[in-house]
């Protein structure tokens, strides 16, 4: 049985979203269909948008998203019919040594789906109603007013979270504040500096605070961002458009900064983030780029400084744990994740979602699709 479909379909790296119905096909045993009612608009898209990070074409992008459960496999156990669920772009296999050492978001499932731009068992529930076969992004593909996902693909959602907040909570919020909680862990008066303040570094702002780091340095090109990081905690803020970033950072903290996150994924941020660290100091690297982009770090001072360099993937989180958890402090007041919710758009306004995101809007574009 199939399922006719609205969503917006990538023909080829470059090309305008088309909005398309297709063929969704049911559920297999392990798989679990929910109506997409919020996904945001994140700049991974973008980059499989223009091109920058490969993928099978044609794609149905969009890979953070929530809504409610509509139908389940025979064997789903996790969720069932009415649940509200956030979506997760890397689910785990539960089998591969990343899973069984508590690291799922480096999980060998994920190889699968970059490979053959389908689910876990490296097949597409898409097509366009003459047969052609249309490919998934990241096991997810939200764009959509409904989505086939793997059960390993869902967290339940507390009740009374809008569905908004839970599909930004499951990509942008776990991993900018799961990056200060995880990959860099108790920081309670150190410093910290964030490049970026769209939706994952004004996360990054959001779990500092949380954290308790000081200070807290927001650098960004657009002053309403940086107004956005003010509101949500950050004690100093940088415009990189108008001030020299080296010498404003070194006012801030003269013997440098503990901890540098980068979540922009350039390699010549990625190089201020460094030079800004003081001996011990560790830069992050959160932002994705290019494929094939390379970063040059000088030799010396990453040795005679003792300076770390660590990359982190998805807040190198375990999102079945940490996504209940951010939602619960966000229920609690602890984490104000509705500062972050941007612009409401139809599926048929995607153009208008990207556009802006690539414009320095302020805030998480979310595409409502139904």
């Amino acid at each position: 049985m199939t399922r006719r479909i609205r969503a917006a379909v990538l023909e080829r790296p470059g090309a305008k979203l088309a909005i398309e119905e297709l063929d969704l096909a049911d559920p297999a045993r392990d798989e679990v269909l929910v109506r997409i009612d919020a996904a945001g608009v994140c700049h991974s898209d973008y980059h499989y948008l223009i091109g920058d990070l490969p993928s099978r074409m044609p794609l149905v992008p969009g890979h953070e998203g929530a809504g409610e459960v509509v139908a389940v496999g025979a064997e789903v156990t996790a969720v069932r019919p009415g649940d509200l669920v956030g979506l997760m772009w890397r689910p785990r296999c539960g089998r591969c040594r990343y899973c069984l050492t508590g690291r799922p978001a480096l999980c060998q499932s994920g190889a699968i789906h970059a490979a053959s731009g389908g689910l876990q068992d490296g097949t597409t529930r898409l097509r366009r109603p003459d047969g052609t076969t249309v490919h998934h992004l990241m096991g997810v593909s939200c764009f959509a007013e409904y989505a086939i996902v793997s059960e390993r693909a869902v967290v339940k959602i507390p009740p009374g979270v809008p569905a908004d907040i839970a599909a930004i909570t499951g990509c942008a919020v776990i991993t900018g504040v799961g990056t200060v909680l995880n990959a860099i862990g108790p920081c309670a008066g150190q410093s910290l500096v964030v490049f970026g303040a769209g939706g994952v570094g004004l996360s990054v702002v959001m779990g500092a605070v949380l954290a308790g780091a000081y200070p807290i340095v927001a650098v960004d090109m657009v002053a309403e961002r940086l107004e956005a990081a003010t509101r949500l905690g950050a004690t100093h803020l940088v415009n990189a458009g108008s001030e020299d970033v080296a010498a404003a950072l070194t006012d801030i903290a003269a013997d440098g900064l503990d901890y540098a996150v980068e979540a922009i994924g350039r390699p010549a941020t990625l190089r201020q983030g460094f030079d800004a660290l003081r001996p011990g100091g560790t830069l992050v690297a959160i932002g994705l780029g290019t494929a094939g982009q390379e970063l040059s770090l000088p030799l010396n001072p990453l040795v005679q400084r003792e300076r770390r360099v660590v990359g982190s993937l998805y807040g190198s989180s375990n999102p079945q744990v940490d996504v209940p958890k951010l939602l619960s402090l966000y229920q609690a007041g602890r984490l104000p994740i509705d500062q972050l919710v941007g612009t409401h758009y139809p599926l048929d306004r995607i153009d208008d979602a990207v556009s802006d995101l690539i414009g320095g809007a302020v805030g998480r574009g979310i595409i409502v699709p139904a």
